[in-house]
């Protein structure tokens, strides 16, 4: 086969898909149900039609184009997401649908028919951009999506999600039917988001897990009171003691060491002003890890130090945590299909786990999933200077294209 016009084909759509929602900032916002979606979805499945594909749209405006196989009665699933954040980059969740669309042309147009169908999907959404509601395409696709969750959800002009969907041409799906049973695998491509890829040199990740989650929102409360004569002994400083936590928890992340991650991301301070001991104060951690047990371990001594510190500050503290997601390991024998393509087709390519989440985390309870990466340049993303090289691209449409081979194939 003759790979020589993947980079500038690859580069290339990628380029007009992200003229669909293209900002004056030079990004792209492309948000669920917007008419920027809706063009972008309706122009993907018109070059889906263009070279033979039977392409559709679900309920809730998840589009599919499938090769049809000899047994129609499995199907082997590729593809990502289609909206973006605000002012977002050309290669987010896009790259996975065009390198999807590409790699299955490849496949039809080398070697025909399909031993079972092979399907690429542009899922409606993933980001959480627009609604405060994440992964509504893949968890419709897999059944897991309720209408009572987006039923009373707005964005953030006031307009309903029910709303949004029905001027896009959508709706619910029927929820009396159970989710699909034809597929029996998924593999997503994506961007990395990070630098692990770029600084070790590799052009491809096979990814065997996504990592868990937990997410907290810390409320201090402490005593408002005057700069100039509150001596240091009397206070109740919030931000003295939100600082001395924040300073402790980062400093146990770096003691465990890689995969654990751990972020401070947001800091407020009430009231804000330079005269006065702050009263209250707020922060948030993001905690990762690929090892559920050690994510547990780590928050749980990371609250009780938290604790001891507001006693010595002689402060209230709430700790809120309002996200628990559990890590998802990706689906060993697939993981071992998508090596093993790799090193028979030369590809210069690690193992390596997901920092980020993904649709491949809710496809993965249901069906036999895995990942790939391709690099992306200084870790960037989420940001019109988003970039991988086409070289890389290219080489991630490889990946997928022996991927899909073996899995729709043999």
């Amino acid at each position: 086969m003759d790979f020589s016009a993947l980079p500038e084909e690859t580069a290339g759509k990628l380029e007009w898909l992200g003229s669909f929602g293209k900002d004056a900032k030079g990004g792209v916002s492309r948000l669920l149900y917007s008419k920027e979606w809706v063009e972008a979805q309706h122009a993907l499945k018109e070059w889906m039609e263009s070279f033979g594909l039977s392409a559709r749209f679900d309920e809730v405006g998840n589009l599919f184009g499938t090769l049809k196989g000899k047994d129609e009665s499995e199907t082997i699933l590729t593809g990502s997401h289609v909206d973006s954040v605000v002012n977002g980059g050309k290669y987010d969740g896009a790259y996975g649908v065009i390198a999807g669309i590409i790699a299955i042309k490849y496949l039809k147009e080398t070697y025909g028919e399909p031993l079972r169908n092979i399907e690429i999907v542009s899922m409606a959404e993933e980001e959480g951009s627009r609604f405060p509601y994440a992964f509504w395409g893949s968890k419709n696709i897999v059944g897991s999506a309720k209408r009572e969750e987006v039923e009373s959800i707005s964005d953030f002009e006031g307009v309903p999600f029910v709303d949004a969907m029905k001027n896009a041409g959508f709706g619910f799906r029927d929820e009396s039917k159970g989710p699909r049973e034809d597929l029996k695998a998924f593999v997503e491509v994506h961007v990395e988001q990070g630098s692990v890829l770029e600084t070790e040199k590799k052009s491809v990740a096979v990814v065997n897990s996504i990592v868990g989650q937990r997410r907290y929102t810390i409320e201090i409360s402490g005593e408002a009171n005057h700069a100039g004569t509150t001596p240091m002994g009397y206070r109740k400083d919030a931000m003295y003691a939100a600082s001395h936590m924040i300073y402790e928890i980062i400093n146990m992340a770096k003691e465990v060491g890689d995969p654990l991650v751990t972020t401070v991301g947001k800091v407020e301070v009430t009231p804000n002003i330079v005269n006065v001991v702050p009263g209250k104060a707020l922060f948030t951690i993001d905690v990762r890890h690929t090892d559920k047990d050690s994510i547990v371990s780590f928050t749980e001594s990371m609250t009780a130090r938290m604790n001891e510190i507001s006693k010595e500050h002689g402060v209230e503290t709430d700790i809120d945590m309002w996200m628990d997601a559990d890590p998802v390991p990706m689906d060993k024998n697939v993981v071992e299909l998508i090596e093993k393509q790799c090193e028979e087709n030369g590809l210069n390519y690690k193992v390596m786990h997901s920092g980020a989440g993904h649709d491949s985390q809710i496809f993965a309870p249901f069906v036999p999933t895995a990942m790939l990466f391709v690099p992306s340049l200084k870790g960037i993303s989420h940001n019109p200077a988003e970039f991988t090289e086409p070289a890389d691209l290219a080489e991630g449409v490889k990946a997928l294209i022996g991927a899909l081979y073996e899995l729709g194939y043999k």
